[in-house]
């Protein structure tokens, strides 16, 4: 069964191609490739992010309180109508991610975040999660709010199940035709070329990694996917403003 439960800390970087390569590259060392990722493949990771008409979630979570949380759908690559599919909510609490998720078929997540109403229990979904998650629904009144997607590579240290780095290209999003099987097309959120490395353990990283993020000179970043869309949508609504005022 998939990992449902999730507690660990998240430090992000942002790197080059360059960059992404000379690292990767020493990481094989230490850790293996997601399965999905054998023969140097990428696999894709597609989201609907929840939040209320006034964008109080993602507006709330960039003014980075010491509690913020997010409620998201997410597939593995364009899912078909009867696919299985992860409803997540996620909580970051003094720096410490702690994501829960259960399995559902796509009309089933859809149907339980649009009403808040308890889907029928199947054997892949998980009751605890479900009650919380329906107790988030509860306390605001959501509607999809953007769609995004990215190319991932993934990586387990060896030895140590809890040490994850994840390299994430391609971040795409739209806020039109915001479903999952609507193909994982959508306007870029970074240039070309650039990648987003996430670091996910439990407790502290080990020496080597440590030493090794050093030698190469990455430093920890701030990067919410979810947070720089909402960020570049309001410029671009600003910019249309500007010419409509030109006009």
């Amino acid at each position: 069964m998939a990992i449902e439960v999730f507690n660990r800390y998240e430090n992000k970087y942002l790197m080059d191609s360059q960059s992404f390569q000379d690292i990767y590259n020493r990481l094989l060392q230490y850790m293996d490739l997601d399965e999905y990722n054998q023969n140097n493949q990428f696999y894709s990771i597609s989201n609907i992010y929840y939040d209320t008409e006034q964008h109080s979630i993602i507006r709330n979570s960039l003014s980075k309180p010491k509690y913020r949380e997010k409620l998201r759908i997410r597939a593995y690559g364009v899912p078909k109508p009867d696919a299985k599919v992860y409803v997540e909510l996620k909580k970051k609490v003094f720096g410490l991610v702690n994501k829960r998720r259960t399995a559902m078929k796509l009309d089933e997540a859809y149907e339980f975040v649009r009403t808040g109403k308890v889907p029928e229990f199947k054997p892949y979904m998980n009751k605890q999660v479900i009650q919380e998650i329906q107790y988030f629904l509860q306390r605001y009144e959501l509607q999809p709010a953007v769609y995004l997607a990215y190319d991932r590579i993934a990586m387990f240290c060896r030895g140590n199940r809890d040490l994850r780095i994840t390299f994430d290209t391609n971040i795409r999003s739209r806020r039109e035709d915001i479903r999952l099987e609507d193909g994982d097309h959508g306007e870029a959120l970074m240039a070309p070329g650039l990648w987003l490395m996430e670091v996910k353990a439990e407790k502290t990283v080990p020496v080597w990694l440590a030493h090794l993020l050093s030698e190469l000179q990455m430093f920890r970043t701030g990067f919410s996917k979810y947070g720089n869309e909402y960020r570049m949508n309001i410029r671009n609504e600003q910019q249309i403003k500007e010419r409509l005022q030109l006009c």
